[in-house]
């Protein structure tokens, strides 16, 4: 799986290839995640993948956090639309259920949700449907250098 490979080779120039987990179970969802991982859900970090008119983008999110439509708009002067399953892997490089902030194909935009703060560390996807990452909030925004913002209810 090439695009393992990419997150792979990602956490490594940053010295983190040691957090990558591969688990047994499926972390799919972020009640799989968390129950595979054996945490709440809250430490989970969703990975949602939308269509702007500027490209695709990925906004990480706490696990139990909801897009918060008025605030996507008020940002990014556009009404939130996912993108469709089958354009998943196409414009992102991963899977659904693997879709992460690392590996990801060029040119599409990174952003961290406010929501991830609440804990000092979260476990987002590494590019399949069973695996997963554990980083600091400040790791992960090393990592990604991704754009705050606060889109989530």
């Amino acid at each position: 799986m090439e695009n393992i490979e990419r997150v792979k080779q990602q956490l490594k120039e940053h010295h983190l290839e040691d957090r990558y987990i591969e688990l047994p179970a499926s972390t799919a969802t972020v009640a799989l995640a968390a129950q595979a991982i054996g945490c709440e859900e809250g430490l989970i970090a969703k990975t949602l993948s939308f269509n702007t008119k500027s490209g695709p983008i990925v906004i990480v999110v706490m696990g139990t956090a909801r897009i918060d439509n008025k605030k996507f708009k008020e940002y990014f002067k556009e009404k939130a639309s996912f993108l469709k399953g089958e354009e998943v892997p196409n414009l992102t490089g991963h899977p659904i259920g693997g879709v992460c902030p690392f590996g990801l194909k060029e040119g599409v935009k990174i952003y961290l949700d406010e929501s991830l703060k609440k804990y000092p560390y979260t476990y987002p996807a590494a590019g399949a449907a069973n695996n997963a990452v554990k980083l600091t909030i400040e790791e992960l925004q090393n990592i990604t250098r991704g754009i705050w913002v606060d889109v989530c209810k």
